[in-house]
């Protein structure tokens, strides 16, 4: 049996009864059928312009993620469990958030270190005494979830600044009913489709008092050089809202106002894809041509509201990750229905002394990276990098978190001539609003494409599945 919890099989040699339709599907389908789906899928991602724009790499400056063509699937049941802990710990992420700018009890009773938050560079002063509208502070976040066995899903981290993939999970939907209707008309696929409503509706439950009826909202983008701008402006169609830059923006008494082609209008929302330092020049990094100056004055007058809240990246520290299941404890006093993967917290001087012994064993990442930068995968690296790492824990053990080398569980995946398992993890969308939390059943199924690999990351060759949440139970 594979030490890897097959979803599709389970280590058996019949398919789980969830995957049976899949089963007998890829049974009789030549892999000449495959392969011209998926080719078909490449050729209508490329006429519509699906891209991600790698940062550094000339050559591939702007390409495709990859789209597998085999859906991973998941019960009512199953993502019934999911849902109900999502929903639990952005509830707490958005209260941690609220006390650490407030009135910091968490600190006060020694649960999460003090130095711990005012040492973290995604942690704005800025933003202290101050609370966002309905003390929501990550409107939209991206859970990142695994699976090592049948019964349980591990969380390995949250996003809470800005959050991308949203679009594939939308557009791989599509795909899939445009290119095999057949088989997903076999299966009650539970819908995403009504993710931009939900996400319009959450953004308005956040528009500041003043507004008198229909609030104004946009979305801000860094333009079209960023590497997630094909979502920026899928989302906005979607939505339809404008998209815009921040030279499409002026501030004026602490109002915001987007310029038409009618004059000024007053802007009430703004939903972000602009990190925190480059949002205003006058407050963050003054070099800044990406943001508005005068916005931070806009919002903390209570003028215009900002998603996701600027410092909300402190909750995204993979260092703060550890703490989570006390976090949830400490302000719902319940305890975690999504456990968290064991992490040693290098900063801790017995937790770092196992680091450096069993570096060849174990994932080790910077507290503030992303993308699946700045990352060791012990069994997979080369003894130089493992000794590179070594200096680094070292000289900056603060910076840094471990981890099991994870067992993540597989999927069938298509390539051409065949099929074979591969690593997923999955992306859930939480969205929260004045009126509560809304998620779409499903999220973004990430896939590491190369043999063997762990790393899911689009930015490290990883590719995407639909995810089919069915209405029936998984067995």
């Amino acid at each position: 049996m594979s030490q890897f919890f097959d979803e599709m099989t389970n280590g058996a040699t019949e398919p789980r009864p969830l995957y049976d339709r899949i089963a007998e599907w890829l049974r009789v389908s030549p892999p000449a059928l495959l392969d011209s789906r998926r080719e078909q899928a490449e050729i209508l991602f490329r006429k519509i312009g699906i891209t991600f724009a790698v940062y550094g790499d000339k050559e591939a400056a702007e390409r495709l993620i990859p789209f597998d063509i085999i859906p991973r699937l998941l019960g009512r049941d199953e993502w019934t469990r999911l849902e109900a802990g999502l929903i639990q710990r952005v509830k707490a992420l958005n209260m941690f958030l609220t006390d650490i700018y407030g009135r910091q009890d968490i600190l006060r009773a020694g649960i999460v270190p003090s130095d711990l938050i005012f040492r973290n560079e995604c942690y704005r002063p800025e933003m202290q005494g101050h609370s966002a509208p309905h003390d929501i502070w990550t409107h939209i976040a991206g859970i990142d979830i695994v699976r090592i066995d049948e019964e349980d899903f591990y969380v390995l981290e949250d996003n809470c600044r800005t959050p991308s993939g949203v679009s594939y999970m939308l557009e791989d939907r599509e795909m899939m009913m445009r290119l095999l209707p057949g088989l997903f008309s076999q299966h009650a696929v539970l819908p995403v489709d009504n993710y931009p409503d939900n996400l319009l509706a959450s953004l308005r439950s956040v528009a500041p008092p003043h507004c008198p009826g229909d609030p104004c909202i946009i979305i801000l983008t860094p333009g079209q050089f960023n590497s997630a701008y094909y979502e920026h402006s899928f989302l906005a169609d979607k939505l339809g809202v404008e998209l815009v830059e921040g030279r499409d923006l002026t501030v004026r008494d602490d109002v915001v106002y987007m310029r038409t082609t009618e004059g000024l209008k007053r802007v009430d929302v703004i939903y972000r894809r602009v990190d925190d330092d480059f949002l205003d020049p006058l407050v963050f990094r003054p070099d800044s041509a990406l943001g508005v100056a005068g916005l931070m004055g806009a919002y903390l007058a209570g003028n215009v509201t900002l998603a996701n809240a600027p410092g909300a990246g402190v909750a995204d520290d993979k260092a703060v990750y550890t703490y989570m299941p006390d976090i949830i404890r400490f302000y719902l006093g319940e305890e975690a229905k999504l456990k968290n993967v064991r992490t040693w917290r290098c900063r801790e001087p017995d937790s770092l002394k196992y680091v450096l012994e069993h570096l060849s064993e174990l994932v080790v990442k910077e507290v503030n990276g992303s993308g699946g930068y700045g990352m060791l995968v012990g069994p997979h690296a080369s003894k130089e990098q493992i000794e590179t790492f070594r200096q680094k824990l070292l000289s900056d053990p603060d910076g840094f978190i471990a981890q099991p080398t994870l067992s993540l569980s597989t999927c069938p995946t298509s390539f051409p001539g065949g099929v074979a398992p591969r690593h997923v993890d999955l992306r859930p969308f939480v969205l929260s609003s004045a009126d509560g939390a809304r998620i779409v059943p499903g999220g973004l199924t990430r896939v590491a494409l190369k043999e063997g690999s762990l790393v899911v990351n689009s930015s490290q060759g990883g590719g995407t599945k639909d995810t089919w949440v069915l209405a029936t139970n998984a067995k």
